[in-house]
């Protein structure tokens, strides 16, 4: 079993920072990845940042230089960063976690989603 609980949204004035929380927990499995996407009404949903093994990231474009993504192995905690936030950045995000379960199995779960408003 594998749960994620996401918290950290808000509102914030562009220019501002938010730092977005998910914790992973249950026993028996371990985490490949996390990850973060988000929403924007009418508009599909989209990856913003991913943390692998070893530390290795992505960032989707439109974030690079503005966004970090970082884990808490102990914790089974990803942190995403968000600095210079801009009306555009505004959306729900999603937590995203991938991995496999003690017994080989693999899952893919998704966090309940925080809201972003950034105001112009």
């Amino acid at each position: 079993q594998v749960q994620l609980v996401e918290s950290g949204g808000g509102l914030v004035q562009a220019g501002g920072s938010l730092r977005l929380s998910c914790a992973a927990s249950g026993n028996a499995f371990r985490i490949n990845s996390m990850n973060w996407y988000r929403q924007a009404p009418g508009k599909q949903r989209e990856l913003v940042a991913a943390i692998f093994s070893g530390d290795i990231t992505n960032y989707a474009d439109s974030v690079k230089g503005r966004f970090t993504i970082s884990r808490d192995n102990a914790k089974n905690t990803v942190y995403l960063q968000m600095n210079s936030l801009k009306p555009e950045d505004t959306a729900v995000y999603y937590c995203n976690t991938q991995g496999i379960f003690s017994y080989g199995g693999v899952f893919n779960k998704w966090g309940q989603g925080t809201l972003v408003t950034v105001s112009s």
